[in-house]
């Protein structure tokens, strides 16, 4: 069964890692998609696998640092297909650095990417999300939410604003919008490979960071993309507000 058919959602970061895995598992279950990201290569490159697929997707380069873009997206799908019934954001930047040597510009950027963009697109979505009665968003935060990493100050700031965000939205607007965060763990993405960086040994902090969870693995692209699917569709309906770790165990084992 398809659990999203005939629904439209806009997809942020949506062309590369996790923004990527919940795109393909969206167009699988019908959804018609307006994918955002800042490489036109891969963009364009993912908009093609779907659309080849007989899937519906447009993919738009941009920005999404800036309110114009997020408005854009929004006007995207309302002209595409008429309609907004959800939005998935995804994108983030890692801005690594202890609080005394971060550069405000690192420090301004990294929020502006993983925390302002999120307030532009749901300040230009909600309105539609709201008229149709049952809208949705699904914000893709992380474990650093809660816990701290090592040189991570702006990202872990980011990310905690995101959870009290989607909370705040979710009172706000219910119940004609359901909105939940998701605070994924260390899962196989290239930002994983950057994060790493931050530590002495980058290959050995990979490694270490899967025997860190329960399940003795770094997640994929597909487990959050599973969540997202979830918290998207009909089978959450009277889940709003909330937060929910897909860590393998990390947080349960502190």
């Amino acid at each position: 069964m398809k659990k999203l058919a005939g629904r439209s959602f806009i997809i942020t970061g949506a062309t590369r890692g996790m923004g990527a895995g919940i795109s393909r598992l969206f167009a699988e279950h019908g959804a018609r998609l307006v994918l955002s990201g800042r490489n036109r290569e891969r963009g364009s490159s993912l908009e093609k696998e779907l659309t080849d697929q007989g899937h519906r997707a447009v993919f738009m380069e941009g920005d999404i640092t800036l309110p114009d873009c997020n408005r854009e997206l929004v006007d995207l799908a309302l002209d595409r297909f008429g309609t907004l019934n959800g939005v998935v954001t995804n994108a983030g930047m890692l801005g690594l650095g202890p609080v005394v040597d971060l550069d405000a510009a690192t420090w301004h950027k990294t929020v502006q990417t993983n925390l302002d963009s999120v307030f532009y697109l749901l300040k230009y979505a909600v309105p539609h999300l709201v008229r149709t009665g049952n809208g949705v968003a699904v914000i893709n935060a992380s474990i650093a939410a809660y816990k701290s990493f090592p040189n991570h100050p702006a990202y872990c700031a980011s990310k905690a604003g995101l959870v009290a965000l989607a909370r705040q939205v979710a009172t706000d607007y219910g119940p004609q919008l359901r909105i939940n965060s998701i605070c994924p763990g260390p899962v196989d993405t290239p930002l994983i490979h950057e994060s790493a960086a931050a530590f002495p040994d980058p290959e050995k902090a990979v490694s270490n960071a899967a025997g860190s969870t329960l399940m003795k693995r770094l997640g994929t692209p597909a487990d959050i993309a599973n969540l997202a699917l979830f918290l998207a569709s009909d089978d959450s309906s009277w889940i709003t507000g909330g937060t929910f770790t897909a860590d393998g165990g990390v947080m349960a084992n502190l």
